[in-house]
């Protein structure tokens, strides 16, 4: 007989006393804190040149560009993420009760790893539609 190892469901707010504690970041999921893996030197590479190119062509323009340290709500998933990239609209609108947590994105950009692509491009993509302001998702494959 195989043992079952039982996960721990969370709160959002569990969640999110755990993570403006913490030293690394973690996405929730479904009740789920998920740690995020570092990213690999090519990975943040591509992120870094996304960035300054939208930074160029953006320059001006009522638009922020945030990076993977900025948090991302998704209310309908009940999803906390960070996005490699976003475009967001200003002004720039935030979870209620939280100076932390964005909730407006145009454009969200992932560069794909080995072992995110199949959930980026399906339940990540899933849980970035649902989001009212989100119009764009951009999927860069670092292998290719």
């Amino acid at each position: 007989m195989i043992a079952q190892v039982e996960t721990k469901t969370y709160t959002a707010e569990e969640y999110l006393e755990f993570e403006v504690n913490s030293q690394e970041r973690h996405e929730f999921i479904n009740g789920e804190i998920v740690l995020m893996s570092g990213g690999t030197p090519n990975h943040n590479e591509i992120t870094s040149i996304l960035n300054a190119i939208l930074r160029v062509s953006l320059k001006g323009k009522p638009y922020s560009i945030f990076g993977s340290d900025q948090r991302l709500w998704v209310p309908q998933f009940k999803n906390y993420t960070y996005p490699d990239v976003m475009v967001v609209a200003k002004p720039i609108e935030l979870q209620p009760g939280r100076t932390d947590t964005i909730t407006n994105p145009l454009l969200i950009a992932e560069v794909l790893s080995k072992s995110t692509k199949a959930y980026d491009r399906d339940e990540k993509f899933a849980a970035y539609r649902s989001i009212p302001s989100f119009q764009e998702y951009l999927l860069i494959d670092q292998y290719r």
